[in-house]
Order: C-alpha cells, then sequence, then structure tokens
C-alpha cells in the first residue's frame, strides 16, 4: 500500500482521459489516498516524488464506477431455464434458485464480482440486494466485510421486496420481508456502515426494489428515513413497456408519475435502465436532478430496449453506468460496458452523436454524479487517487492510432494495474493479495448446490 508520506508519479502514460480536459500528459503525483498534482506540458512534476511509476505504453483513466449491479446473481450466469427470455420470465425462472441463497453465497458471490469489477479497471461499485429470506437476513453486512477486505470503494443499497406474487407481485413469499424489517433494518445498516464524509470507501443507500416489488407507503417511508440520515435513494424504473402498463392498472398511472407522487422526484434519487420515457417525462426528470444508470448489456440481452442517454443528458439528468445483474448481463466487466454505450448509444443517435470520450465520461463523473461522490471520477488535484491503466500490447490493438478510441473501440477488457484510495489492488494484470482461482472454484461449488437444491438444470458437468 502507498505510504500516506510518500508521493507516487505515475509517469507518462501514452494517453490519459482525465474527464475535465486538464493536461495531465505526463501524468499525475499521489500522495496518500489523493491526486496532488497532474504533469502536463513535458514537465517533471513540482511535488516532490519518492517512487516512479513507468506507465509508458498504457493509457490512465479515473477508476471507472459502477452504477447498478447485482452481485449473487453472478452464481446463475448462463442458466438454461432463463435463457432466450424478457424480463419477468426471466425472474420468474430464477427465483426459485435465488430463493436458496444463504450467507457463504452472497460472501463468494461479493468477492468474485468485486474481484472481477477490479479487473475490469472498476475502483467503485455500486450493489443492489433485494433478496432475503430465512437463510439470509445480513446480506448488507457480508458484503460489507467482503469490500473492506478487497479494498473496494462501494455503495451498498439496502433492497426489499414486500408485494409476493400471492399479492399481485412477482417474487414467492419466501423472498419477501414485512415492511417493519426492511425500514428497522434500513435504519441499522446507514447508523452501522455510512460514512458520509469525502472519500468515504463504504457509503449505504435505500432501494427498493421496483414500484411494483413494494407498496407505496414502503417507497415513501424509504424515502423519510434517508432524507432523515442523508443517504442516497435507488430503484429500478422505466426497464420494460410492462412496468408502464402495469403501474398503470395497479396506480393508475405511469412510472415517473408515480416516482413524483410517493416522493421520489428529487436529485438524492438514481434509477436504474430508465429507458421507457417520454420526452416530457424526460423534462421532468432532468428539471428534478434525478438520476440514470444505463445498463447496455443488460437491456440488449433481456431485449428491454435502448436507454434515451443523450435527451436526458440534454434535459440535465445526471446518466451513470452499469454492469447490472451477472445473470442478466453474464459478465461483470464494466470497461466491456464502456464499448457497449458507445455502439448501442451510435445505434439510436448516429455515429457523430456518441463519442468514446463521452461514454468514457458516463463511466467516470457521470456514475460518480449518481452517487453524489464529486472526488471520484475524475483526475485532478483533491481527487481520490483511484486511477486504471490499461495496456495497449495485445493482438486487438495493433496498429490502432488514437490510443484512448483504441481502448474503448478495439475492446480492452483487463486492466494492467489499478489503484484504489491510494494503494494497489491490481498490478501486472493480476489481484493483489487474491487467490482468484481459489475464489473460482468455491463460487462454481455454490453455484452448483444451489441448482440442486432447486432441482434445475442450471449448471452442467464441465
Amino acid at each position: 500500500m502507498t505510504n500516506s508520506a510518500m508521493a507516487t508519479w505515475i509517469k507518462q502514460p501514452a494517453a490519459v482521459f482525465t474527464g475535465n480536459d486538464a493536461d495531465s500528459s505526463d501524468g499525475i503525483v499521489v500522495r496518500g489516498n489523493r491526486i496532488v498534482e497532474l504533469v502536463g506540458g513535458g514537465r517533471a512534476p513540482e511535488t516532490p516524488v519518492d517512487n516512479v511509476f513507468d506507465a509508458s505504453g498504457r493509457v490512465l483513466l479515473p477508476g471507472l464506477i459502477n452504477g447498478h449491479h447485482h452481485f449473487y446473481q453472478s452464481l446463475t450466469r448462463a442458466c438454461p431455464p432463463a435463457l432466450n427470455k424478457p424480463l419477468l420470465g426471466w425472474l420468474q425462472s430464477l427465483y426459485p434458485i435465488w430463493a436458496n441463497l444463504d450467507e457463504a453465497a452472497v460472501a463468494v458471490s461479493t468477492r468474485l464480482v468485486m474481484a472481477e469489477l477490479m479487473l475490469s479497471g472498476c475502483t467503485t461499485t455500486s450493489d443492489h440486494h433485494y433478496l432475503f429470506n430465512a437463510a439470509l437476513d445480513q446480506a448488507i453486512d457480508i458484503q460489507a466485510e467482503a469490500a473492506a477486505e478487497l479494498g473496494m470503494r462501494a455503495v451498498l443499497t439496502r433492497g426489499s421486496m414486500t408485494v409476493s406474487v400471492e399479492d399481485g407481485g412477482w417474487p414467492p413469499r419466501s423472498i419477501t420481508e414485512p415492511e417493519t424489517t426492511v425500514l428497522d433494518e434500513s435504519e441499522r445498516l446507514i447508523r452501522r456502515y455510512h460514512d458520509g464524509a469525502p472519500h468515504a470507501m463504504l457509503q449505504i443507500a435505500l432501494a427498493p426494489c421496483a414500484p411494483l416489488l413494494v407498496t407505496p407507503d414502503l417507497m415513501r417511508e424509504s424515502a423519510r428515513i434517508a432524507r432523515a440520515h442523508g443517504v442516497r435513494l435507488h430503484t429500478h424504473l422505466g426497464e420494460t413497456l410492462d412496468e408502464d402498463e402495469l403501474c398503470m392498472s395497479s396506480f393508475g398511472m405511469r412510472p415517473v408519475d408515480y416516482l413524483a407522487d410517493v416522493g421520489w422526484l428529487a436529485d438524492d434519487v438514481w434509477l436504474a435502465h430508465g429507458i421507457h420515457f417520454t420526452h416530457p417525462e424526460i423534462e421532468r426528470l432532468g428539471s428534478a436532478g434525478v438520476g440514470v444508470c444505463h445498463c447496455p448489456s443488460s437491456n440488449m440481452l433481456l431485449a428491454s430496449g435502448i436507454c434515451p442517454v443523450n435527451d436526458l443528458v440534454s434535459a440535465g439528468a445526471p446518466v451513470g453506468l452499469g454492469v447490472d445483474g451477472s445473470a442478466s448481463n453474464d459478465s461483470s466487466n464494466l470497461m466491456q460496458e464502456v464499448r457497449q454505450a458507445l455502439l448501442v448509444g451510435r445505434l439510436r443517435y448516429g455515429a457523430d452523436s456518441v463519442s468514446h470520450e463521452s461514454v468514457l465520461r458516463l463511466a467516470t463523473r457521470g456514475t460518480a454524479d449518481l452517487l453524489a461522490r464529486p472526488e471520484l471520477g475524475e483526475l485532478r488535484p483533491g481527487a481520490a487517487a483511484d486511477v486504471a491503466l490499461f495496456g495497449l500490447d495485445e493482438a486487438r490493438f495493433s496498429g490502432h492510432g488514437d490510443p484512448l478510441a483504441a481502448l474503448v473501440r478495439c475492446g480492452a477488457s483487463r486492466v494492467s494495474d489499478l489503484m484504489i484510495a491510494g494503494a494497489w489492488r491490481v498490478k501486472g494484470g493480476e489481484l493483489v493479495d487474491v487467490d482468484l482461482d481459489a475464489l473460482i472454484r468455491e463460487h462454481g461449488r455454490i453455484a452448483d448446490t444451489l441448482a440442486e437444491q432447486a432441482g434445475s438444470p442450471a449448471r452442467r458437468s464441465r
């Protein structure tokens, strides 16, 4: 780890994306958990340095930030019963497997996905854990322990489902909770774990799963508790056209109207997906400062639609990037998600309206805005020492011209080096102090057990 009294010059990368147009062509200087200097113009640092990290041949970025995920779903990737189905059918195929989640499953899936994310250049992640049962009531505590162990910055959201299939919702009753439990746990987790200070390593947000899976009262009470403690709010919204119809039939209003009705049309809220909004609704979201996390791979695999990113940004809504669940995406690689955002964005808006810089901005400053973390997502003095370095020596990059454009367009997928809060967490393409092979074996074993418990052909022998 970097000593707080020592300064390191990350020197002369092949290209730099600062997120703010500042000159950092000759690298940055890091001391402790902060960036203290940008070095540009062919000069040496003004800050006395103790160490030099040679970044030649690498592209330097602010650490990528993941705005939406469901870590536990990594245990059911490419699950046969759920293949080739839209959202609702996909969920109904997987609920019987997820109903058997226990503490060991949450622990191993959290560690594996955080490792996967870090290897893709991600330094801060959010996770939306909303599934609890009789064997699993401490999921967020387990995730907090894993984040501290791996040294990853995290915003853990206490999700919830309270409306079962018997009550007109989607999930079985065994994975829903009483509202009193949700609210009591929300208060406990905020008091125990939330750090509201700049440069915090761990924060808590409140995240009822979706309007159709909880009551309006729970939405309102979650907002009240969150605002009393100064934490943020998160939920799924605008993901499918089915949701629009069900919202009308259940509440007599469209999803954005419902959001306003329960007190969530505000700038302390970020939404996952945000696909199916009308232009007036986009203007309302932008005026209120409601953020949207774009999840392109998940949206494409489930054929849900394409988020209107440029329209939301033009309206004033913060927009960031998320991997989403590892069973709806089937990957937890945030750098690959950047490329997906470029491709699907151009499909919607045209080749001259979405650039490699704009999608990198989604994954850095954009998601930092969703999480209200101005110290993250850019390279500048005083910002967090969260940085990702990608090499350009793979065959896929051979013959490239612009190094930064090549990183996105040629499909970078694995970081060469990663620093979080001034500590190297990936060096030479390998995780520091993590036995990835052992973690993969344990993750696979638990995935097999879950499939067997559900009587599902979810895992084929290898």
